[in-house]
């Protein structure tokens, strides 16, 4: 079936535009509630990221949940990947997350987590679709929900995070500047890292509702460039507005991208003897990804891009480490989804490990050239299907004679076609993608 409501990551869109308004998020609450409840008590947690939005959808989900019979527990302004844990941890059978990840303040979103921490089966989420088209019916008073505040959610989540590098980590010498995206992150990030010894700067962590990803965080690594350099930092570290990406810039101002985080921390579990199979990357993963890991001998297999679609394969595969260069990183054996602050302690322990500074561990990985150009669409159209466009993505294809590719997606958040080219000439990539970015907007208009 179809999903009328859902995306590949829960429900997202501009704030007062349908489907995102308070009627609908009170509706989806007691929608959710009904669906869990069928499976038993029912207790949900809802957490959100600091956009001013968040608020009244917060208020209007907990109507709803309360509404359908399921206990509430307030969570407050916490990554995405902390809801997912502490759903574990307090057996919930759902957690909710208010929040549209790195995109700007005037959207918002829903994303749902199982009580076991992941994305939620097809099955649930349909029959959350089937429930929102029914009427409301309200449970009789004395079975409506009670709603509650985890007080100490930030310091739970902390020690996860710490949790996931030995007892004896210390960083003391390390010089770190982390910018949280005036995001979720604000509260724990700069404590984990302070915690485990490190000294840390933190940019962007005064968020007012407005500031959420505005021209910082890993988005705009531009001032966490500076810093870097400004303040001779070892490392600079970039989390979006929920904390599930994270993009990190070395001692020399350079970025440093999700594939090649991906390659430090699996190249370290190659080394110790600790990688669980091989690695899951994506359709935009860098060629020279796929390359560098053949020469390590670790196996790697390209999922559809988004971090559902890897977990999924790590499930099916039974491995344990995947992401995509966007910096949404899996690391299946201490968490659920993507987990950007776990990810960056994986990263800081390899390099410890090795002696290395970030820009010595990725001189080993070799990029191909690949540009990414984004073209704005409206309405119905699927530009990717259009005869023209897959006609010129056929003839780049065809020019590029083996020694490059071409892909072009739709992105799943946003109303955006992504057209990526990656070859080993980068004048030659860049003046392919803009040739079929014109052919897409022509197409568009």
């Amino acid at each position: 079936m179809s999903r009328k409501y859902f995306g590949t990551d829960g429900i997202r869109g501009l704030v007062g535009q349908f489907p995102i308004t308070p009627d609908f998020m009170l509706k989806l609450g007691w929608a959710a509630g009904m669906a869990f409840r069928r499976q038993g008590a029912c207790r949900i947690l809802v957490g959100k990221d600091t956009r001013i939005s968040g608020y009244m959808f917060e208020s209007a989900l907990e109507a709803g949940l309360s509404a359908a019979g399921a206990d509430v527990l307030l969570l407050g302004p916490m990554p995405t990947p902390a809801i997912a844990y502490l759903t574990r941890t307090f057996h919930a059978e759902a957690g909710i997350v208010i929040s549209a990840s790195h995109n700007p303040h005037y959207d918002n979103g829903i994303k749902f987590f199982s009580g076991h921490g992941t994305k939620l089966p097809d099955e649930v989420e349909l029959m959350i679709e089937e429930l929102l088209d029914t009427p409301m019916v309200v449970v009789d008073s004395a079975k409506l929900g009670k709603v509650s505040r985890i007080n100490d959610a930030a310091g739970r989540y902390i020690e996860f995070c710490k949790s996931s590098v030995p007892t004896s980590t210390d960083f003391a010498g390390l010089k770190i500047v982390v910018d949280c995206a005036h995001g979720a992150t604000y509260k724990v990030a700069p404590n984990v890292f302070r915690e485990l010894g490190a000294e840390v700067s933190v940019l962007a962590a005064q968020p007012n509702g407005l500031n959420i990803n505005d021209q910082c965080g890993s988005t705009h690594v531009e001032s966490l460039q500076a810093t870097v350099i400004e303040q001779h930092a070892d490392i600079g570290i970039a989390f979006d507005g929920d904390g599930d990406r994270v993009l990190m810039v070395d001692h020399t101002g350079a970025i440093v991208d999700g594939d090649e985080l991906l390659y430090v921390i699996a190249r370290d579990l190659h080394e110790q003897g600790r990688l669980q199979g091989g690695v899951v990357g994506t359709l935009m993963s860098n060629l020279g990804l796929e390359l560098a890991f053949k020469e390590l001998d670790i196996p790697f297999v390209r999922a559809k891009v988004g971090d559902r679609y890897v977990m999924s394969e790590l499930l099916s595969r039974g491995w344990q480490l995947g992401g995509e260069n966007s910096g949404h990183i899996v690391c299946c054996q201490y968490t659920t989804t993507g987990d950007a602050i776990i990810a960056a302690l994986q990263v800081l322990m390899a390099l410890k490990r090795r002696g290395q500074t970030l820009a010595e561990a990725r001189q080993a990985l070799r990029k191909c050239p690949q540009v990414l150009v984004n073209v704005r669409f409206s309405g119905d159209l699927d530009p990717v299907e259009h005869p023209a466009v897959r006609d010129a993505c056929e003839r780049v294809q065809e020019r590029m004679a083996g020694r490059g590719r071409v892909l072009l997606r739709k992105s799943g958040t946003e109303p955006l076609v992504r057209v990526m080219v990656e070859g080993d000439d980068e004048a030659q990539v860049r003046g392919y993608a803009d040739e079929l970015a014109k052919v897409v907007t022509e197409v568009c208009a």
